[in-house]
């Protein structure tokens, strides 16, 4: 991706492109100028010991983690004290009322572009 463009890359996923993206992150650092992580799998439903967060401390990439505020695989507290384990500045977003999917009937026209706006605003560290 870098020989196609001179500008700026950034890489994100829902679930477990989520992690995937995070994981090729703290493995190849500067790879990406930021992750957008939407429903990131912390652990699985009903199994809270069971942590996807080995990889977190190589993450050196800003990371901006959003999280539905009934999503199964991790509590909006539980994802906040993961996100301590990352050292890059991270950000989480929470999204009231919806599970691991983030997109319902109720959502589909204002979501799109509020996460939008909050990654780049978080990108440009708070600069629009």
């Amino acid at each position: 991706m870098r020989r196609e463009t001179a500008g700026r890359i950034y890489l994100g996923g829902h679930s477990y492109g989520g992690r995937q993206a995070s994981i090729l992150a703290s493995t190849e650092p500067g790879v990406v100028e930021g992750l957008l992580l939407l429903s990131y799998p912390l652990h699985p439903p009903q199994r809270p010991d069971e942590l996807r967060t080995a990889h977190f401390p190589g993450i050196q990439t800003p990371t901006m983690f959003v999280r539905g505020t009934r999503d199964g695989f991790a509590s909006i507290a539980e994802m906040e004290a993961a996100q301590k384990l990352v050292p890059a500045r991270t950000a989480l977003l929470p999204v009231s009322g919806v599970g691991h999917e983030l997109i319902t009937n109720r959502k589909r026209n204002e979501l799109p572009q509020r996460l939008v706006l909050a990654f780049l605003s978080f990108i440009n560290n708070g600069v629009a």
